[in-house]
């Protein structure tokens, strides 16, 4: 598997609603499901960078909305340096998604792992369970590593010893279910930032599976979707 689905085409979303004056806050809508279900909230990845877009998770709001779940798509400002923006941003369409449909199962890819677990921990009341899918989940360590060429001190502007605030790892649990789902062939992303995270919040469930490369949790064509759809219908039980 590799980065297909950042390319893939996929129908338009039926409906799109700004949740500020600025062209990236907004949310795309795929909002018929079946009674009862939650609202899925979907938060992209591409370590916050502004070449990375909601566009990519049009294919996998498709599939989920197939399966019954409606589904919004939580577009946010990818200014490096400005991390704020894109963390209001997403606490913003998550509140939006709440008042048109109670507590969301959010879900995010990546760097939109980290925004997810971040506002689990901070606005508890708006999401139903959290389900982050190779999540830049320990700021500190990725930015150790150096993950992506440098894209945790290029979002954040500084260290990020220097925003603990921001740091899902460094702050408190979130008070609802928590499950990760991470490949142990991820390359962007590697395991150990998840099983970090895990190791200092024991209360997250961490899935892990074998072979599975960072794009495949995000690809409705991959091997690894059985297993996410699992979780995400799981959390939406």
């Amino acid at each position: 598997m590799n980065g297909s689905i950042l390319t893939r085409s996929a129908p338009e979303p039926p409906r799109t609603v700004a949740v500020g004056d600025d062209p990236d806050q907004v949310l795309e809508l795929w909002p018929d499901g079946d009674a009862g279900r939650p609202l899925v909230a979907l938060v992209h990845g591409g370590f916050w960078r502004p070449r990375f877009d909601r566009a990519h998770l049009r294919p996998m709001a498709a599939a989920l909305n197939a399966l019954g779940l409606p589904v919004a798509s939580v577009e946010y400002r990818r200014r490096p340096g400005h991390p704020d923006a894109a963390v209001a941003d997403v606490l913003a369409g998550l509140r939006a998604a709440h008042a048109h449909a109670g507590p969301v199962v959010a879900v995010g890819h990546s760097a939109g792992g980290h925004l997810v677990l971040h506002a689990a921990a901070v606005e508890p009341s708006l999401l139903r369970a959290t389900v982050p899918l190779a999540p830049v989940a320990d700021l500190a360590l990725a930015d150790a590593d150096d993950l992506g060429d440098g894209a945790v001190r290029a979002f954040l502007g500084t260290a990020a010893d220097d925003r603990p605030d921001l740091d899902p790892a460094a702050g408190p649990s979130p008070s609802g279910p928590v499950t990760i789902v991470h490949g142990d062939a991820d390359d962007r992303v590697p395991l150990s930032v998840s099983r970090s995270y895990a190791g200092r919040h024991p209360s997250a469930r961490l899935v892990e599976l074998a072979g599975c490369d960072h794009f495949a949790l995000v690809d409705p064509l991959s091997p690894a979707w059985t297993t996410v759809t699992r979780e995400i219908l799981a959390a939406a039980a």
